[in-house]
């Protein structure tokens, strides 16, 4: 019933995994895709896939943590197709697993430069994009139930992921006027090559399965839905929201 046509939507690290998901459904919702990614070989190949699907859309390779390289990608993902109607800042990396009181500063920041700085850097250049044209539109931030429940040995990136929850809620406050919804998508134990080692190991995999109520992890085809939801303009009265998707593994 969602109906993108017309939209264009910027999906980064939307070569694979969840943001690849989220891609999908926005194009089965007939919308059109810019995907952002750092691999050009995986940029290629989500753009075949989203074309089997119907869907038209173009690749850039950015490191979203370089402001010039955000600055410069986003204006020519608006030329792309000539305007912007959101965003899905989804580009992360995983933590570096070093244990917390021997996590150097530099590895903290590293984090830190893509899963927030990253974030802060995407959602601002779209936001004054979409503030230029002057209709609205939606940004959304991807963080992860790490957000939630803690994520202990892996504090970087629990505390990056929390920090965008804080960043969404400011951002819908002070962009309503501008009809720019802000929300985040905190997603559950997922199948994607971010989460492979966790989800390969048995102890770890059977833990988190017998936590979820749905007793399985999440295929990144299942974002397809959610992603239109968020995309979607006719949800005018839907912001500063912090939607988790995770089978029920938060509240169980």
């Amino acid at each position: 019933m969602i109906d993108l046509s017309g939209k264009v939507f910027l999906v980064t690290g939307g070569n694979g995994g969840i943001g690849l998901g989220i891609a999908e459904g926005i194009v089965l919702s007939g919308g059109s895709v810019v995907i952002w990614g750092r691999k050009a070989d995986k940029n290629v190949a989500a753009i075949e896939q989203l074309a089997s699907l119907g869907g038209k859309a173009t690749a850039h390779v950015c490191d979203v943590g370089d402001e010039a390289a955000v600055v410069e990608t986003m204006q020519r993902s608006v030329d792309d197709f000539g305007r912007l109607d959101g965003l899905f800042a989804n580009a992360g990396r995983g933590g570096t697993g070093t244990p917390f009181v021997d996590l150097p500063l530099a590895e903290w920041r590293e984090v830190m430069a893509t899963n927030l700085d990253g974030v802060f850097l995407t959602m601002r250049e779209g936001a004054r994009h979409l503030i230029e044209q002057g209709r609205g539109g939606s940004l959304v931030a991807v963080s992860s139930t790490s957000a939630i429940h803690g994520a202990a040995g892996n504090e970087a990136y629990g505390t990056a992921k929390t920090g965008l929850n804080g960043l969404v809620r400011a951002l819908a406050v002070g962009l309503a006027r501008h009809r720019i919804r802000v929300n985040s998508l905190l997603p559950g134990w997922t199948i994607t090559d971010l989460a492979t080692g966790g989800y390969e190991n048995d102890v770890f995999r059977n833990a988190t399965v017998k936590r979820t109520p749905v007793r399985r992890w999440a295929d990144p085809s299942e974002y397809r839905e959610v992603g239109a939801f968020l995309a979607d303009p006719s949800q005018t009265f839907h912001t500063g929201q912090e939607v988790c998707v995770d089978g029920g593994y938060t509240v169980f």
